[in-house]
Formats: C-alpha cells, structure tokens, sequence
C-alpha cells in the first residue's frame, strides 16, 4: 500500500488582507518568515530523507497563507521551485490552500499550467451570520460558487472548516458539514477555534463578549461531524490544530479547547458511545474484538473505555481482528 506523505511549505499571511477574528497565522503555524526558494528546495529534500518508506506519493503544500491572492508571477515563482521534483518522479502532488474568493478562472488556468492537483479553501463556515461576525471577508455563497469553479478545471477540492467561531451553534456546524459534503469535497479538515493571542477573538475573550467552546463541546460536535465526512467518503485530513510549539507551551494559546490529542479524544467518545451498550451485559470476562486500526481508540484514550468497561466485568480485553472494517466490533463474554 502507497504511504500518502505532505511536505509543508508555509507562507504565514501573504497575500491576505482579512485579519479574520480567530487568526494569527504566524502564531498558530509556529512559522514567523515567508521561505525563500533554496529554502523550500532544502526543505523538500530534508522531508525526502525522512521518509521511511519507499513506495509513497509526495506532494508539496503551500499552506498558512492566501496562495492565489499572490500576484501572478509569484505564484509562478513558487510553483517552478517544485517542478523538476514533478519532473523527477520525486513529487506527485502540488496542494495549495486559499480563499474562497480569490478563485477565478484565470488562477485556476494558472495553477493548471503549474500541475497543481489539490485547492484547499478555508471555508470554516457556510453560515452567513458566522461568516460577517468572524470577519471573513467572504460569503457563503462565493465558497459555493469557488468549489465549483475549482471542480469544473479538474482539481480536488478541499473544504476547512471551524467549530465554535462567533455565532455558531451546533446546528450550524452540522450545517456547514452537510453543505461541504454537497459541494464535492474529497478531504476536509476540522478545527476547533481557538483563542490565540493578539487577535481579535482574544480582545473580545477578556473583555468577556466571546466564550470559546469547552473542551467537552469541541468534542461532542466533532464526533458528530467526522461520521459524516467518512459516510459520505471524504477524507478527514485532520482533526484539531496543529500542535506548534506555541500552542503546546501555552505561550500563544490563551483559551480554547486544545489538545495534542484531540483526534484520539473524539474517536474515544465515539468508541464509548459504541461500548456502552456492553454494560448492561453481565460476566466476568469480556473478549471485545475491533479492527485494528482502531484498536487505541476502542481502549479510549489514557484507557477511558476500557476503565468503563471494568466497572462491570472482572476482566476486560481489546483484541485486533482483520475481518472487522469501519467500527465494527464484536464481543465474547464468559
């Protein structure tokens, strides 16, 4: 099976002239300078070198930054850097992420000439209350109109969206989540919001007119949201921010439902929504058979739901097996 592998390449801020409530770029990425070229070119092949295995598919992200509001020709002078490794064989992927509204046809004959294959848009919302209170610059509607445009030219479309913003609900969220499955996306991300430093989100937590979501909140809308994605087959690229150093130190982070984990914390409460049913079995032993890729998240994080499981049986025990697919398990009690 081919390993899938990202090298990231992060602008932080260029191009962008929306300093959107939630964000910091060059806090949250940890990345405070735009790359040079022999930058990005070391920065590719130290990535090469860590690779362990060899039959893979590579490709190069430009991330943190709104890539196709750059003009033109520095667009052009990124995207050169990265074609003799196409050329090569080395790298078989160009992935950007932009705005919604910095998508025309002329960009996307642009990054078609340059083998661009993923555009990612920072969608974060589809509601249109949530959109004008972040300060996103952008409608519901252009996001709609932009991952079309984008699908029309034969590129994969990627849709980001945010938990928690200002003036979201539950209900908006599942919304949003809906609404990028409707519009064709492949892969998504979820990220919960989250109160960094110097933003105005942060202004507006100290001076008490926002209140980020809980971490039990994040948890419980995300584990709703990510069954979703994998039903309707996108692919969840990932599940909570990036752990950057200023975000694990606490130095950047002021509020917010943050966690080095936070994938594992939902598939746990996933899993446990799962298991419960087991209680109301009674035995002493208790033999719960899973795939083996999930066989960490059924034990739970820090071992949650095996802990659950112990209250009513002497012994518990999580065993991989390779007939079982999604989250499908089975149990033996004795």
């Amino acid at each position: 099976m081919l390993k899938h592998y990202t090298i990231p390449v992060f602008i932080p801020e260029l191009a962008c002239p929306f300093q959107c409530v939630f964000c910091n770029q060059q806090k949250i990425s940890g990345h405070q300078h735009i790359p040079g070229e022999e930058e990005i070119r070391q920065t590719i092949t130290d990535y090469f070198r860590s690779f362990k295995q060899k039959d893979r598919v590579v490709e190069v992200g430009f991330f943190g930054g709104s890539f196709t509001g750059i003009p033109p020709e520095e667009q052009k002078r990124f995207l050169k850097i990265i074609q003799p490794f196409l050329d090569s064989g080395d790298v078989q992927a160009i992935r950007l992420s932009t705005r919604p509204d910095y998508i025309s046809k002329e960009i996307l004959a642009l990054l078609k000439e340059y083998r661009v294959t993923t555009i990612e848009l920072g969608a974060q919302s589809m509601d249109e209350e949530v959109l004008l209170r972040s300060f996103r610059g952008h409608t519901a509607r252009q996001t709609e109109e932009a991952s079309a445009m984008i699908l029309q030219y034969g590129f994969e479309l990627g849709l980001q969206m945010m938990i928690g913003l200002p003036g979201d609900t539950p209900e908006k969220s599942l919304y949003t989540a809906q609404k990028i499955i409707e519009m064709g996306a492949s892969n998504t991300r979820i990220y919960p919001a989250l109160v960094i430093k110097d933003t105005a989100m942060h202004r507006w937590y100290e001076q008490g007119k926002y209140t980020p979501l809980t971490m039990e909140e994040a948890i419980d809308r995300t584990k709703r949201i990510l069954p979703l994605f994998e039903d309707a087959g996108i692919t969840v690229l990932r599940v909570g921010l990036h752990p950057s150093e200023g975000l694990l130190s606490g130095d950047e982070l002021v509020a917010g439902p943050f966690h080095p984990s936070f994938k594992e914390l939902v598939l746990t409460e996933i899993w446990y929504d799962k298991l419960k049913s087991l209680i109301a079995e009674r035995g002493k032993k208790l033999t719960v058979f899973v795939p083996e890729k999930e066989l960490n998240y059924a034990v739970g994080y820090e071992g949650k739901n095996k802990k659950m499981l112990l209250k009513n049986y002497s012994e518990v025990r999580f065993i991989p097996d390779p007939s079982l697919r999604n989250r499908d398990f089975s149990r033996s009690i004795d």
